[in-house]
């Protein structure tokens, strides 16, 4: 049997028509406009979170490794920049970062002291520069005046290779920079910081536009922060060795030791007083006229009261039985000149400083105290 074909639908002479010429057939006149089509926008499909919190947590985490990074890295400078300093400072009287005994806390706490005004104003102004468009935007500036600062800055940025030359040039001349070493790391670390800018990227005669790819980004980053951190380090061990000289200079207002021992010690130095006291008495030798570079581990590290970095040496006494250390306070720095112990401030090494210094010494002696009798 033959299955009958299905029936279809008479067709409108109006959709004939539609389907042939591909344009509407218009509406016979009485009758109405169409209504108008209507579509639903596109709207992105929309994903469930449930409670919703999905991408607050993902911004939450994302904050909380930025700021582990920068913690890390801050950390690790702080602790770097104080060992420099510990370094250069002790070294100067020929002592032994690690033989001193210092921990990763006091070297946090010694990059401090790098932390000086003229390090805080440079760090605000780098902050600010990038941002001086917006701010004199807001302060009402004319958009004239605006459109030279911003084509200032472009023209700044495209001198990062002249600026990377001119670092590379004063390298080259180390040794006649002097104290103005630090000049050429921070040149081409600063070069190459500007290489990345926008200004920098459009105003380049072969990159037609091209944005830097990602891994040339981050070996210009990369190398910017070691040249960063060698400033650090210049900075660091010139800023411990100017503090060590000021030390040395100004021994008078440290911690004034006398050290009493039952057996002599061979201690020899300029403004050192030595007396032996009898043999009735337990510690027999007295030694004042010395000054307290630092303690550690019952080691104290002393200096005679006019110890000079190219002669003098400097003694380590460690604390037992058979010694007795006395702490004594120093000359105030405001101290008048005949006020106790007899040293007018500002001792720097003059004739009157070495006069003032052996005052100082005559004046401990004088009045150390008793030692203990057997």
């Amino acid at each position: 049997m033959t299955r009958p074909s299905p029936r279809r639908r008479p067709r409108h002479p109006r959709a004939a028509a539609r389907r042939r010429t591909g344009r509407p057939t218009p509406r016979p006149p009485g009758r109405g406009p169409l209504p108008a089509r209507t579509t639903a926008p596109d709207t992105p499909p929309t994903t469930s979170t449930g409670t919703g919190t999905g991408t607050g947590t993902g911004s939450r985490l994302d904050y909380a490794n930025s700021a582990i990074g920068a913690g890390s890295f801050v950390l690790g400078l702080m602790l770097y920049a104080g060992y420099l300093y510990v370094s250069a400072f002790y070294d100067y009287f020929r002592l032994g970062t690690f033989a001193v005994g210092f921990d990763s806390f006091e070297f946090a706490l010694r990059s401090l002291r790098l932390v000086t005004l003229p390090v805080l104003t440079a760090l605000a102004l780098l902050f600010l520069v990038p941002h001086v468009p917006e701010l004199l935007a807001l302060l009402r500036v004319p958009e004239r005046h605006l459109r030279r600062v911003r084509g200032l800055g472009r023209a700044v940025a495209r001198l990062h290779l002249p600026l990377i030359a001119t670092g590379v040039s004063l390298m080259l001349a180390w040794p006649r920079l002097g104290s103005f070493q630090w000049a050429a790391p921070v040149c081409v670390a600063g070069g190459l910081l500007l290489g990345q800018s926008p200004a920098a990227v459009r105003g380049a005669p072969g990159r037609r536009g091209r944005r830097p790819r990602p891994w040339e980004r981050a070996v210009a980053v990369v190398v910017a922060g070691a040249f960063l951190m060698w400033v650090v380090a210049l900075a660091a061990g010139e800023l411990g060795r100017r503090d060590a000289r000021h030390a040395a200079d100004h021994l008078v207002t440290r911690v004034a030791v006398v050290v009493l021992s039952e057996d002599r010690l061979s201690m020899t130095g300029p403004g050192l007083v030595t007396e032996d006291l009898g043999k009735g008495l337990r510690y027999r030798y007295r030694y004042s006229g010395l000054r307290l570079l630092v303690e550690r581990d019952h080691r104290y590290y002393l200096l005679p009261l006019r110890w000079r970095h190219d002669r003098d040496a400097t003694f380590v006494i460690e604390d037992d039985d058979s010694v007795r250390v006395e702490l004594r306070p120093g000359v105030r720095a405001g101290a008048r000149p005949g006020a106790r112990p007899g040293v007018p401030p500002g001792v720097r090494g003059t004739p009157g400083g070495v006069r003032a210094a052996g005052r100082a010494a005559h004046s401990e002696h004088v009045n150390s105290c008793v030692p203990m009798a057997t």
